[in-house]
């Protein structure tokens, strides 16, 4: 893991990789792939709404693409995720006919169901099951030999990061990609915008405020036949096992783009939050809102703000502040002073969904033989999120380094197949123990 620091050079080459990427992706031919073969065939574990949006965002991005194996927890969602495919490709023959092949045999329901994806001929896996299980998902790929794309966050807690960044050097050996769902990082404003922060447009990037603040999202209510385990899984963004916290879950984007415009992770942080509106049971344990202040080793400092509360004021963004000028991403940069004269002004036209363009980024770079690794860049700032979610649940000071080294927090539960599954307590901070 590279050290916090404010690297030009680090800042520089991620931004020229992510535009030489998106440059490379419009002009993809449609030769053979390196396994020999014409089709990259694609299973998808997690078959809710995102597994299924992720499926069609991959066929829409390359025309070799071909949905062969699925696999989630439950039935209902390998259903209506194989009949959600299959329809579009009737309905829109000319665009997905003949690019969904899922005979029963390859549709697969249970806990373990990804091992069975895993055990097929599919050349590429989409991660899209509820984060707390994407650890074991990830390194399980990993070690099968497949390209890889997980939806964000990678990880809940500092075990689970450890485990991805096991699973990226393996990857490395093995030449095998992984593109996590952080569609910023593939965004045609974004990337030339950090670019031109990156070549001093603004100066030197003293620090950045961040945010994501909007009301509730939705819950399902249990029924008399749930276990807990089921219960809390269809439930999964109130379960800091499952989701992280929204911290974690959501805010990863921002925090994710803080990284990138402040050269790597911060040193360490101090976060406040609580449950302060969403109290009932039915929205398990996580907190409602979060303020951090993150401190890199060179004495800059960040902003971050996350809240899901209704009737609240909304904000989604980020804010970048250099020494000769300031804006918020991704269109406009503009210089100090009263005249708010613009200094960068996004002019690249249209661009492609970004939720397409990081599969495309994906394919282009195995087709080109030299897959995209991600898996590092993207634990760096999903760790940022998780020490952050850690200090304030314990109200301690956390550092990147303790997080990153020492940390033994690992919020999976070690039995699922009894069903019955506790929820853990509201945490308190000065009262929950720093792990």
């Amino acid at each position: 893991m590279t050290r916090p620091d404010s690297s030009r050079r680090r800042f520089l080459a991620s931004s020229a990789a992510g535009a030489a990427a998106i440059a490379a992706s419009h002009a993809v031919p449609l030769g053979a792939f390196a396994e020999g073969r014409d089709v990259l065939k694609v299973g998808v574990i997690g078959c809710g709404g995102r597994g299924t949006g992720a499926a069609q965002n991959c066929l829409d991005a390359h025309p070799s693409v071909k949905i062969v194996a699925l696999a989630d927890a439950f039935q209902d969602r390998v259903d209506g995720c194989r009949d959600y495919l299959n329809r579009i490709a009737v309905e829109e023959k000319d665009k997905y006919g003949g690019r969904v092949d899922l005979p029963p045999e390859r549709c697969f329901t249970g806990y373990e169901s990804y091992r069975q994806v895993l055990a097929t001929d599919c050349d590429l896996v989409i991660l899209a099951s509820p984060p707390g299980f994407r650890p074991d998902q990830i390194l399980a790929a990993a070690n099968a030999g497949k390209h890889i794309f997980a939806e964000k966050p990678v990880a809940v807690d500092p075990v689970g990061i450890r485990k991805v960044l096991e699973a990226s050097r393996i990857l490395d050996a093995k030449k095998k990609g992984f593109v996590t769902g952080t569609q910023r990082r593939h965004q045609k404003p974004y990337v030339e915008m950090m670019k031109a922060i990156a070549d001093g447009v603004i100066g030197d990037v003293v620090t950045c405020s961040v945010y994501w603040n909007q009301g509730a999202l939705w819950k399902k209510d249990r029924t008399p036949t749930m276990t807990d385990l089921e219960w809390q899984a269809r439930n999964w963004l109130y379960f800091t096992w499952l989701s992280g916290d929204h911290i974690v879950e959501q805010h990863v984007h921002n925090l994710d783009v803080m990284c990138w415009a402040m050269g790597g992770p911060p040193a360490k942080c101090t976060s406040l939050g609580g449950r302060q509106v969403r109290t009932d049971a039915a929205y398990g344990h996580i907190f409602d809102h979060f303020a951090v202040d993150f401190e890199w080793a060179d004495g800059r400092h960040a902003a971050s703000y996350s809240r899901q509360i209704d009737g609240s004021a909304g904000r989604v963004g980020e804010y970048v502040a250099g020494t000769k000028g300031h804006g918020w991403t991704p269109n406009r940069l503009n210089a100090w002073g009263a005249s708010k004269t613009a200094v960068w002004t996004y002019e690249g036209g249209d661009y492609t969904d970004p939720y397409v363009q990081e599969h495309i980024d994906l394919i282009a770079s195995i087709r080109d033989g030299k897959p995209l690794n991600e898996a590092t860049r993207i634990a760096e700032s999903n760790l940022v999120a998780i020490m952050a979610r850690m200090a304030a649940y314990t109200g301690q000071e956390v550092s990147y380094d303790f997080a990153l080294n020492k940390s033994m927090l690992d919020t999976f539960p070690k039995d699922l197949a009894s069903g019955k599954l506790d929820v853990p307590p509201v945490a308190v901070p000065g009262r929950t123990r720093l792990v």
